[in-house]
């Protein structure tokens, strides 16, 4: 099938186009049929999937039978394998960044607001393995498949905005120095909460230290917050 192409109607185990949506029976059992919840289900499904075997390894037939649902279903809302992979890449972008917005830093001082920020970023690369993984593939692909959503670079954005707020509280209160791109800040902070899960398996066999180790997790945490800080603060 050609991406962006859709079947021309779902096909589903045992839902027809005269019971979807509707009543949707499987064996025995029946119940309403949820599209936007089936949808939700294929994205968690295969998100699991595409983390663990990359694009090319995922089997679009593993993530139906996990859904119970068909290839033809998956193809009738993602148009295609790659239209999936696209779709779960936007999610899980999507997730982190309105997982900053609910934080309101913008509410907090300057100071607390960055160390909730960095501590969040940290949390969430910490606990989401499969979004450290994803990120790490779409690189491999050089970001081929990630570009072509258009949500992306917009819905990114508000990050970089949530950083340049902060800074600009911070220097005007006088705690935070003036010459610090919110992009570069971004980089930074990103880049010590991604590498300690990311890069583990390497740095743990040259080293003999697993930096995702729960012993090491408290120490690294403030380890990295500390390390922001103490580069965005002005001196006195």
């Amino acid at each position: 099938m050609k991406k962006g192409s859709k079947a021309a109607e779902p096909d589903t185990n045992g839902i027809t186009s005269d019971t979807a949506p509707g009543d949707v029976r499987r064996g025995d059992a029946r119940r309403k049929y949820d599209p936007e919840q089936t949808k939700r289900n294929i994205l968690d499904v295969a998100t699991q999937e595409f983390s663990a075997m990359g694009l090319t390894g995922a089997r679009v037939d593993a993530i139906a039978e996990r859904t119970n649902t068909t290839k033809r279903m998956l193809y009738y809302y993602f148009g295609s394998k790659e239209g999936l992979y696209q779709a779960v890449l936007e999610k899980v972008y999507g997730d982190i960044r309105a997982l900053e917005q609910d934080l309101h830093v913008s509410e907090l001082d300057p100071v607390e607001g960055m160390r909730a920020l960095v501590e969040f970023t940290f949390d969430y690369h910490d606990r989401q393995r499969d979004f450290v993984r994803l990120v790490t593939i779409e690189n491999i692909h050089g970001a081929k498949y990630v570009e072509q959503v258009k949500s992306f670079k917009g819905r990114n954005v508000t990050v970089i905005h949530t950083i340049e707020d902060l800074l600009a509280r911070g220097i005007a209160a006088g705690q935070f120095r003036s010459d610090v791109d919110a992009i570069d800040l971004h980089l930074l902070i990103s880049s010590l909460c991604f590498h300690r899960v990311g890069n583990r398996h390497t740095f743990g066999t040259a080293f003999g230290r697993d930096p995702s180790h729960p012993r090491l997790r408290v120490r690294h945490r403030a380890m990295i917050v500390d390390a922001v800080l103490r580069f965005v603060r002005k001196e006195d």
